[in-house]
C-alpha cells in the first residue's frame, strides 16, 4: 500500500517536499516512481529510484530541482521539489514496482500506485 502526502499550494521559486509511506514495497527489489498528471493531460514520469542501488532517473523538466531519496528505516520515499514552476502545477503520484533497476519510466511499468497528493505552484 502506498500513501502520498505533503501536497500543497506554493508560490513559484517556492519548494515542497512529497512523501510516500511504502510499506510492503520496501524491500530490496523495488523500484518507486513518482509521476504527475496535470488537468487534461497524460500521467507522466518525474523520478524513480532502486530501491536497492539509490539509483535515479529525473525527467528533463524537473532536473537540478527535483531530488528524489529513500529511507530505508521508515520506509518511505521523499520527492523535494525545489524552484517551482506555475507547470508544476499536477497531482503527484507515487508508483512500485518490482525491480531493481531504476529505468522504469511508464505508467504502465509500475503495479502500484498511491492516492495522489495536489500540487499547486502560483506564479
Amino acid at each position: 500500500q502506498l500513501q502520498a502526502s505533503g501536497g500543497g499550494l506554493a508560490q513559484a521559486g517556492g519548494s515542497l517536499r512529497l512523501s510516500c509511506a511504502a510499506a510492503g514495497r520496501t524491500s530490496s527489489g523495488y523500484v518507486m516512481g513518482w509521476f504527475r498528471q496535470a488537468p487534461g493531460k497524460e500521467r507522466d514520469v518525474v523520478a524513480t529510484i532502486s530501491w536497492s542501488s539509490g539509483g535515479t532517473y529525473y525527467a528533463d523538466s524537473v532536473k537540478g530541482r527535483f531530488t528524489i531519496s529513500r529511507d530505508n528505516a521508515k520506509n518511505m520515499v521523499y520527492l523535494r521539489m525545489n524552484s517551482l514552476k506555475p507547470e508544476d502545477t499536477a497531482v503527484y503520484y507515487c508508483a512500485a514496482r518490482r525491480g531493481n533497476y531504476y529505468y522504469y519510466t511508464g505508467v504502465g511499468d509500475y503495479d502500484y500506485w498511491g492516492q495522489g497528493t495536489q500540487v499547486t505552484v502560483s506564479s
